[in-house]
């Protein structure tokens, strides 16, 4: 059984129950809020391991609470949301959403998004794991085991899935990898039209460790072909 804590955040009391019923029933600890600023009280008070939180929400939307959240957290967030077109999806994962799902949504699909997170964040975060293992190139310094990066010195903060594209094109410079190859390497499950999760991905990765997004020093694109970090 599971017990890592999961922050419900949606503004529609039945979801709230709906999700409460199908997570606890696997094991999770659930924490509820409806609507942004409570989900950041709820932050305060105690540690959670995951958030599913909905965009369209009184007081503080989920897009402002996610963009809070993400100034000093990198819990995996599941954004929920009515809105089912690609620019609304690109938009809550440029705010730092790892994943996206569009209501009406199936209980247990959402339940095994949830697994995928929670065993991708356990495992980047596992504690006890050499604390020297780093990939430097030029100014940009990647730490595999503290899950820390940095430029020149200067911490940069990724998302547990900007960081794993990070350091799977890190760990295999020189290497091209479709963009069909990095989300199943990263997101582990089979592409199925997710051109733009991984694009929206790549872009936010320059935004944070480029001097100049638009003329990228690491994160090459091989037109055509995918992304690399040359060797």
């Amino acid at each position: 059984m599971a017990n890592e804590t999961i922050l419900v955040v949606d503004d529609e009391k039945e979801i709230v129950d709906l999700l409460e019923i199908y997570l606890r029933n696997d094991g999770y600890r659930i924490v509820k809020a409806y609507n942004g600023l409570e989900a950041l009280q709820e932050l305060e008070k105690q540690e959670v391991d995951l958030i599913i939180l909905d965009i369209m929400m009184p007081h503080m939307d989920g897009i402002q609470a996610c963009l809070k959240i993400r100034e000093q957290r990198n819990m995996p967030i599941i954004m929920l949301s009515a809105k089912s077109q690609d620019m609304d999806k690109i938009t809550g994962l440029s705010m730092g959403a790892d994943d996206y799902v569009s209501k009406p949504f199936n209980p247990l699909e959402l339940l095994a998004r949830v697994k995928s997170q929670l065993r991708r964040y356990h495992r980047l975060n596992t504690p006890g794991q050499p604390r020297d293992e780093e990939i430097e190139i030029d100014e940009l310094t990647i730490n595999t085991a503290t899950h820390e990066v940095r430029i020149d010195g200067r911490e940069i903060k990724l998302t547990p899935r900007e960081f794993a594209i990070l350091e799977l094109l890190a760990r295999n410079r020189g290497m091209v990898f479709s963009i069909e190859r990095i989300y199943e390497r990263v997101w582990k499950e089979q592409f199925f039209e997710s051109e733009n999760t991984v694009m929206v991905h790549i872009r936010k990765i320059r935004e944070k460790i480029e001097d100049n997004p638009r003329q990228p020093k690491y994160i090459k694109t091989v037109w055509g072909v995918g992304y690399k970090i040359e060797a």
